[in-house]
């Protein structure tokens, strides 16, 4: 992948994942529980509905998992392509 266009995307990724915490802090969200609620799903579809419906915990899910997409990406570990685990849409990850 291009140096350049692999630094755009981890800066991307990067603010999508201090977005996340933000959204997440923002709403009460306690710090120490933002790293185990990283596996929630759906992401824009709680952080959507909640604000609508203005049901905190789901804004707070859908801010989790906007920073743990936010990260994962940031670090190098995009969507998994079907040729290999460590094949992804950022590249190869891992060694070798």
């Amino acid at each position: 992948m291009n140096t350049a266009v692999g630094l755009i995307l981890r800066a991307e990724q990067i603010a999508i994942f201090a977005t996340g915490v933000v959204l997440w802090l923002a709403n009460g969200g306690p710090p120490l529980l933002l790293i185990p609620a990283w596996l929630l799903v759906v992401p824009l579809a709680l952080i959507g509905v909640g604000w609508w419906t203005q049901v905190g915990w789901m804004v707070l899910a859908g801010a989790v998992f906007t920073t743990h997409v936010g990260l994962d990406r940031a670090l190098g570990y995009g969507l998994k392509l079907p040729t290999d685990f460590r094949d992804t849409h950022l590249g190869r990850i891992g060694k070798g």
